[in-house]
């Protein structure tokens, strides 16, 4: 692994019991995600977001704008009663009383998660379709597609970074993911996998939709692996998508099936993995965590590696994430 000085605040993140879907993070494969403060000089955030692939924003959105877009999705959800009794929507508390498999995570790669029309599926099939159709009614929903989507400082900051300035542009392509307490989280990939038809150039904006805790399935991000040949590991990425791509041609794939995350040399659901703590001791790596607060986004590239944790926060609270684009 990478190898430095640690910090006390790393010292007591290599305390804590965290999980992922191959089991727990070993301590030497956890470090913290870098924060980055309002007043952090743009040249120093681009610095950052260069070398790292990714920066972390503090308070970047004000915070009851994502809690306005927490309760409304809660509310939508209401009913199929996954909350629990007596508490409010804009908290997320899972009602302990239902069977957590009724109410799978989008994009989980969850095997026989969903039926043979392409609907969520569970225990039981009805309320697991209804949870599944109104999660992706919530995509078309003003409070999500407009408002928060859309959200000026989401676009200013990118325009600013980038240097995009006027010319900046915001797919309409978003995934708004719920990661329920205990269920399995989303594997390692990184977006450019899902986006090929387009350049690599996107910039995606993370958005926790409420706290999490650290230990309550937020977005975790592979550390540039400094004892590496490679510089930095969003530099892996780009390198696996090369290989990805060499297959494929040596395989006679048609360019269209090339592009598509889930050709032949893909895992299921388009994954690099679906173990985080084996896929950062096969690169010799370690994941990046942090709690998030409402309000804070992550800015990522198209290469960066991530994953999740599973959700384990002892208030049976759900995370909740948006992805704009899969890239702003």
């Amino acid at each position: 692994m990478p190898t430095s000085t640690l910090s006390d605040a790393e010292l007591c993140l290599q305390e804590k019991q965290l999980f992922v879907n191959d089991g727990r993070l070993p301590p030497e494969s956890m470090g913290l995600l870098r924060p980055t403060t309002l007043d952090t000089p743009i040249e120093e955030i681009k610095r950052r977001y260069n070398e790292d692939g990714y920066v972390f924003v503090k308070g970047l959105v004000p915070r009851n704008d994502i809690l306005q877009a927490r309760r409304k999705y809660f509310e939508l959800l209401a009913p199929t009663n996954v909350l629990k009794p007596g508490t409010k929507p804009v908290e997320g508390i899972f009602n302990t009383a239902q069977d957590k498999l009724n109410f799978p995570g989008i994009g989980a790669g969850v095997a026989n998660t969903t039926d043979e029309h392409g609907r969520t599926t569970g225990p039981d099939p009805d309320l697991a379709g209804l949870f599944g159709d109104l999660a992706l009614q919530a995509h078309s929903e003003d409070w999500y597609k407009e408002d928060l989507c859309r959200h000026p400082a989401l676009q200013e900051f990118v325009a600013k970074m980038t240097g995009w300035g006027d010319n900046t542009l915001g797919i309409r392509r978003t995934l708004l993911r719920n990661n329920m307490p205990g269920n399995k989280a989303i594997g390692v990939h990184y977006d450019q996998i899902f986006l090929r038809h387009g350049e690599d150039t996107f910039v995606t904006a993370w958005v926790p939709i409420g706290d999490i805790k650290i230990d309550g399935g937020g977005l975790i991000y592979l550390e540039k692996g400094k004892l590496s040949l490679i510089p930095s590991r969003h530099l892996l990425g780009a390198e696996i998508e090369a290989d990805f791509t060499k297959l494929a041609r040596e395989a006679g794939l048609p360019e269209e099936e090339i592009k598509n995350a889930y050709n032949q040399n893909m895992m299921n659901g388009g994954l690099l993995s679906t173990g985080p703590a084996g896929f950062a001791k096969e690169h010799n790596s370690r994941w990046l965590l942090t709690a998030y607060e409402a309000g804070d986004i992550v800015f990522h590239n198209s290469y960066a590696i991530h994953a999740s944790t599973i959700n384990y926060d002892d208030e049976n609270r759900w995370s909740n994430i948006l992805r704009p684009g899969d890239g702003l």
